[in-house]
């Protein structure tokens, strides 16, 4: 063990406190264990995060930005939120789902970043990691963990899948006294008391059998699987969580936690600690003060690290460098700049400090829940010319993605640049509350000056920010009712609904296996339309957004007709509001084309329409809209013929709004009528349109389909073949 206490080099007197807790959200009782991975951050079960957030236990869906409950173990047992920031599904050996009768599976594996309480540092003890083997004698304990609880247990054999060289399961056998692996046990870490290190983590247990007619455990017999259970091998573990992006740095590529001696920064960060610590006292000093600000062990008091070991330890623990900097900046500004400069020729150091960091995550989790659904949108406003992600990122992985940016072109001379999250994070307190904004400032200010960044740098991307923050209040996020149909029996549909009134879709009908017919279908939307309570101030009436496959972009679900005999009107549903379709099927076929649609979408005021008629020539379309990107809306005026490979060609190629007529005269009076209408009033433009036309059909004869692919404004998760499952 050096000076600077890494993880896993701490001596661990009680193997029982590695375990972390995790609880069930709805009553508190325990869900499963987990082990830290390393001050932040704790390895589990995928089966635990579920069962702790009321899920189908082995459910394969990346949850949302939900909050997990957890207890830490370190000088005390310390409460805390956590966040998922990696996910690995459980699936069977074939890459499918699990079912119920399985009892073997692969994956499962879910890392959580905990959210320190306010004011302190959660003690985390960081447990050593070696390989699993056959023959070892091992510990395992209940999530809660209490000492008590300890499985005794022994490694019997491992199984590596076909073409893998490396176990994927380990078979654990319990001795015939003392606790026996149950429920509560899994994600808990697999103690080698031999290796002093965790060698895997549990994940469940073999069951009595049953009785197959009524469902009670069999009277027993020397004959049956006694204690038995299965865990998850370290080096499966590994695997696993490098092929997500989720292992520590300080576990890649091996786990000696330290630079190449070779590095760059390593040989200018040793020249810079000599020249700034000379002395053996204020090297002590600082390296105390150093590993404080880390949460790691100290070494002796006595005997200060040697400058090499000092500088090593900035170039593996991930926010070293950045405390360092933070202790330099206000009396040796120049210094600061040295080690953040030779920093930056390395990967590992991260940008924020440990305390700027733990802060961050204090000022996110205190938003609003409709400013963190729209933090996607204010990363795509701040940062317009870095790819999206693809699919929604827990928030966890969405930070670690924006530290690693670098900052923005616009600095000049010798300036440092912003980087890129303290430019999100002023987009984000443009959508806060002026109380958040102003926490959200005062951090940013903080982390601006211990980086030596100009007061006038980061004000200007201030203003940026606020500039955007005015334009998106002018164009406010209008309330929304999405309606998925799907095809049944002739004639029929199947409907699930949800309502966005600007924090994400929320299902407000959970039945879809009811075949409705257009006119019930129509009853059903509206009664949805009628339960909404709009804001005060709120004139718009809300936009219906129809969810259909690639194969029902002409459904008329517009001119759906409720109507009964004591109804003094008529309800139609595409002549009372705004209605366009989306086809997440086509818009999301191909990812190289999110950017051009995301891209495309941000221009929605300015952007460019492109008319295609009978004179384009054929196989025109492909070149020209991945050239042009600056075009954001397509009008259609071909027959029904061609009319659809168009249409769809163009949902794939990221054009975010398509416009075309349904019936068979062709679009001709549409694609006139529409010119003069600006491509973000469409939807209600279009919605006059089927008003007239319901009122005069001559003057109006056309049958207008527009397809709305809004790139801030989330969908639900579809099943759109399987619409008896819920989303």
């Amino acid at each position: 063990m050096g000076w600077f206490g890494l993880s896993g080099d701490a001596p661990v007197e009680d193997p029982s406190r590695l375990v972390v807790t995790v609880r069930r959200d709805e009553d508190g009782r325990v869900a499963g264990a987990g082990f830290a991975l390393g001050p932040d951050t704790v390895l589990t079960c995928a089966h635990v995060v579920n069962e702790a957030l009321g899920r189908p236990l082995l459910d394969p869906r990346t949850p949302r930005r939900e909050e997990i409950r957890v207890e830490v173990r370190g000088t005390a047992v310390t409460s805390c939120r956590a966040r998922l920031l990696h996910w690995v599904a459980p699936r069977s050996p074939g890459g499918g789902p699990v079912r119920e009768t399985d009892q073997e599976w692969l994956g499962d594996l879910a890392v959580l970043r905990i959210d320190e309480p306010a004011g302190r540092d959660v003690p985390t003890l960081v447990p050593g990691r070696a390989g699993m083997a056959a023959g070892q004698p091992v510990h395992a304990w209940h999530g809660g963990g209490h000492p008590s609880t300890l499985a005794r247990l022994t490694v019997a054999a491992l199984h590596a899948p076909l073409g893998h060289l490396d176990p994927a399961l380990g078979y654990l056998d319990g001795e015939a006294t003392g606790m026996a692996v149950g429920p509560g046990y899994s994600g808990g870490p697999v103690w080698c008391p031999g290796e002093k290190a965790v060698v895997g983590l549990v994940v469940a247990h073999f069951l009595p059998p049953r009785s197959p007619a009524t469902g009670e455990p069999l009277p027993y017999s020397p004959q049956q699987l006694v204690r038995r259970s299965w865990a998850v091998p370290w080096q499966r573990v590994r695997d696993e969580l490098a092929a997500v992006g989720g292992l520590p740095q300080e576990l890649e590529p091996d786990e000696d936690g330290g630079p190449d001696p070779d590095d760059p920064a390593l040989i200018l960060l040793e020249e810079a600690v000599a020249e700034i610590l000379y002395s053996s006292t204020e090297r002590s000093t600082a390296a105390a003060r150093l590993a404080r600000h880390c949460g790691i062990v100290e070494g002796s008091s006595v005997t200060p690290p040697t400058h090499a070991e000092f500088a090593r330890f900035l170039l593996t623990h991930p926010r070293a460098l950045a405390a360092f900097s933070g202790m330099l900046r206000r009396s040796s500004p120049a210094w600061a700049d040295r080690v953040l400069a030779a920093g930056s020729l390395s990967g590992t150091p991260r940008l924020l400090s440990p305390t700027e960091y733990a802060a961050l995550r204090r000022l996110l989790r205190d938003l609003d829940r409709a400013v963190l659904a729209r933090i996607p949108e204010a990363v795509r406003a701040a940062l317009p010319h870095v790819p999206a992600a693809p699919g929604e990122e827990p928030l966890g992985l969405l930070l670690d993605r924006l530290e690693a940016l670098p900052g923005d072109g616009h600095a000049a001379g010798g300036e440092r640049r912003v980087p890129a999250l303290l430019r999100v994070m002023e987009y984000v307190g443009a959508l806060s509350s002026s109380g958040k904004r102003a926490e959200q400032r005062l951090w940013a200010d903080g982390v601006a000056q211990r980086l030596g960044i100009s007061r006038a740098a980061l004000g200007e991307r201030r203003t940026d920010s606020q500039a955007w923050g005015r334009s998106m209040r002018g164009r406010s996020a209008r309330t929304r009712v999405l309606v998925q149909v799907t095809r049944a029996e002739r004639g029929l549909h199947r409907l699930r609904i949800w309502c966005d009134e600007g924090a994400g879709p929320r299902q407000v009908s959970t039945d879809s296996l009811t075949a409705y017919s257009a006119s019930d279908g129509a009853r059903e939307v509206l009664r949805v339309l009628d339960s909404l309570t709009p804001a005060a101030d709120d004139e718009q009436a809300p936009l219906v957004e129809v969810l259909v496959d690639r194969a029902s972009l002409n459904l008329p679900v517009d001119e759906w007709t409720a109507y009964d005999a004591d109804d003094i009107v008529p309800g139609v549903l595409g002549v009372e509001f705004p209605l366009v379709v989306h086809c997440p099927e086509l818009v999301r076929k191909h990812r190289r084309f999110d950017s051009h649609w995301r891209g495309r979408w941000r221009r929605l005021d300015s952007g460019k329409t492109l008319v295609v008629d009978d004179a384009m020539a054929p196989g025109a379309l492909y070149p020209m809209l991945v050239n042009q990107l600056d075009t954001v809306r397509v009008c259609v005026d071909v027959p029904p013929g061609p009319r659809d490979g168009i249409v769809q060609a163009c949902l794939v190629l990221g054009i975010p709004v398509v416009v075309w007529d349904r019936s068979q005269d062709g679009a001709s009076h549409l694609v006139r009528h529409m010119a003069d209408v600006a491509t973000p009033e469409l939807p209600d433009g279009v919605r006059d349109y089927r008003a007239n036309a319901h009122a005069r059909p001559p003057d109006f004869p056309g049958r207008p389909v527009l397809a709305w692919a809004d790139a801030d404004r989330t969908v639900p998760r579809l099943h759109l073949t399987e619409p008896q499952e819920s989303a």
